[in-house]
């Protein structure tokens, strides 16, 4: 193993500073959509560095579910771009939710990661590939890998049994670069025996309109280096990504190589061979060993940008990319809430509050915008589609029938078994004797954050929270005031740097009591009261609120700009979020159980009886009275209004 492989990569603090400058995002009213190739190109000129993965379509739902959450994972860490595989035995431009053009879709729309798809055009017609290139282009995905393909094997298991002539169809990447011009294309990696036919390939590739090459793995940065030379006396000028591949495990090492057909360094098999059957030093040794690569690749000066060969896992890589400095979790959020990377929603820069727990079913209801809100929201952008598919796969709660029904109950029999399981998500106490936790529930798709992640303000926050739960208030999304906190703060940082941002409290619940609001006073705007309240039953027959124009919960004071308004509480748009947020009940938890069984009619009878209320305070300079508010409710001795 190298005597270096643990050290990390550092530039001079000045360069650090000056990148960390250039990284930062803008301020919100000034995002517009820039091609990828023009960013990569961008980032080249200023000296920036960024890093970029591969993933490949799960052979299952369950595994698509687990594929999506490593796409939230790794879009902590700012990517620049992630690609998905083109696999054509799989019916890679299908609906399904393993489909490649369905992952891709999520990546993009749902998890906020600019995104290219693989594209090959061996055995296609020419019809095909316009409808699939179409169809990427409906889903919001402008950027292709174009790859000719693995040519389908004879019977003797012999490459080139049949060509992509034969069919009609294109038969080289170039091809397909020149069939669809529209987009932004990369190329793809060289694939031909020869050096020489390979760069005569891959430039046809370049002129006909690829912006950017990936490269094929390898194990030795003099390879890339000198790659990159080859490529330049022949006139290819775009830039140049090398591909790396963290070694994971001794057989899908000899496999992979034997796919790729390449050769092994006699240095790294020295190393590789005695440890071949233990799969943690083989592990070690792959982080060890590419994290010097993208060291060396990094310190030559002709590189940038590295993309990872991930083979859907994310531990090894996230490791590596933290040892060089590239994993990026710092960085200011450009909005308080994860934009979609779909080019139709960059301007995208307001979203009411409630479903800031479910940001994917939010996407998917707004999916046919033709005009995203950029300024502040209002009573035209509340047309929020109806939600009937409630199964759409990529909206369920990210956990197995199985998990669901350990952290909900096996068999809920009263009320309190319910305001047991959300309490134990807010608090992180086991809701059972045998020590399982509640990690998820129907309304929201994230895992709470470990303490140990949270302000203490936070923690407390949920702690109580959980106490309200467990007295029949069950919390479902809250906001903690902020006052003029900085832009660049580590938790309630947002958009540019040098701005000031500001928080009104929020606190959404299902009330076990129903609080009445007091007809006193009549419908007024915001700055009319400390508190605003929206209350509404499943059925429509309630619907009381005190405030008819929207309510900006957050927003920031950026220089040079005006002042964004990102989140806000709306009346319309909370009716919206009743519906869907009162299906949950039944549609997620209640079908989790016999038809007609007692733990379904107690589901049922919930979604039928208990309210949905949300309360904002709008004195964000002042300590927060929801608390105090919340708690003589639950106690039955306070009325909303």
């Amino acid at each position: 193993m190298p005597e270096n492989s643990s050290s990390v990569a550092k530039m001079p603090a000045k360069e650090k500073l000056q990148q960390e400058e250039q990284e930062r995002p803008q301020p919100p009213t000034s995002r517009q959509y820039r091609p990828l190739a023009t960013r990569i190109r961008r980032r080249i000129e200023k000296g920036r560095r960024w890093f970029s993965c591969e993933f490949f379509p799960p052979r299952t739902p369950a595994a698509a579910v687990n594929l999506v959450s490593k796409f939230d994972s790794f879009a902590r860490g700012r990517p620049l771009f992630c690609d998905v595989t083109w696999h054509p035995a799989g019916n890679p431009a299908g609906d399904s939710p393993t489909s490649s053009t369905s992952v891709a879709s999520a990546m993009l729309n749902y998890c906020g990661i600019d995104t290219v798809l693989h594209l090959t055009c061996v055995g296609q017609t020419e019809a095909r590939l316009v409808r699939v290139l179409d169809r990427a282009k409906s889903l919001g995905l402008k950027n292709i890998l174009a790859l000719r393909g693995d040519l389908p094997e004879d019977a003797d298991g012999n490459p080139g049994g049949a060509s992509a002539a034969a069919s009609g169809g294109p038969a080289f990447a170039s091809d397909l670069l020149l069939l669809h011009r529209r987009g932004r294309l990369p190329g793809g990696p060289p694939g031909g025996r020869q050096l020489r036919e390979d760069l005569r390939r891959l430039k046809e590739k370049v002129d006909a309109g690829g912006e950017f090459i990936i490269t094929q793995l390898f194990f030795d940065s003099a390879d890339f280096i000198r790659f990159v030379s080859d490529c330049r006396r022949v006139g290819i000028d775009c830039p140049i990504i090398p591909g790396v591949l963290p070694v994971q495990g001794y057989q899908s090492l000899r496999h992979i190589v034997k796919l790729s057909k390449l050769t092994v360094p006699d240095s790294m098999l020295r190393v590789i061979e005695p440890i071949r059957d233990n799969d943690e030093a083989i592990r070690n040794y792959g982080i060890a060993q590419c994290t010097q690569m993208c060291q060396e690749l990094l310190q030559s000066g002709q590189v940038h940008g590295i993309h990872f060969y991930t083979l859907n896992r994310d531990a090894a890589t996230i490791r590596i990319l933290k040892n060089i400095g590239l994993w990026r979790e710092d960085l200011p959020r450009p909005l308080p809430w994860q934009p979609s990377a779909n080019y139709e929603r960059c301007a995208e820069a307001v979203r009411p509050v409630f479903w800031s727990r479910r940001p994917t079913s939010y996407v998917h209801r707004t999916r046919h915008w033709d005009d995203y809100p950029h300024g502040r929201w209002g009573s035209e952008c509340a047309e929020i589609g109806e939600l009937r598919d409630y199964y759409l796969f990529y909206l369920t709660v990210r956990a197995s029938k199985q998990e669901r029904l350990r952290m909900w109950g096996s068999e809920p029999t009263s009320e309190p078994d319910i305001w047991r399981v959300f309490a134990s998500h807010l608090s992180g106490k086991p809701v059972s004797p045998d020590g399982v936790r509640v990690t998820r529930l129907p309304w929201g798709d994230e895992e709470p954050l470990p303490s140990s992640s949270e302000s203490n303000e936070a923690a407390e926050a949920r702690q109580r929270l959980a106490g309200l739960s467990e007295r029949g208030l069950l919390a479902t999304n809250h906001l903690l005031r902020v006052n003029g906190a900085s832009s660049d703060h580590p938790v309630h940082g947002w958009g540019g740097s040098g701005g000031f941002v500001y928080q009104r409290a929020y606190l959404e619940f299902f009330p076990a009591r129903p609080p009445a609001a007091s007809a006193a006073g009549e419908p007024r705007h915001h700055g009319g009261g400390r508190v605003s309240f929206h209350i509404a039953d499943r059925s429509g027959n309630v619907n009381l609120a005190n405030f008819s124009e929207p309510i900006a919960l957050t927003w920031g004071v950026f220089p040079a700009s005006e002042v964004a308004q990102p989140t806000v509480c709306d009346g319309a748009a909370f009716l919206a979020w009743r519906d869907e947020a009162f299906a949950l009940w039944t549609e997620e938890w209640g079908r989790l159980y016999e038809e007609g069984s007692p733990s379904r009619r107690l589901i049922e009878s919930v979604a039928e009886t208990y309210l949905l209320v949300a309360l904002v305070d709008n004195d964000f300079t002042e300590d927060s009275v929801l608390w105090d508010l919340t708690d003589q409710v639950a106690r039955g001795g306070r009325r909303l209004g």
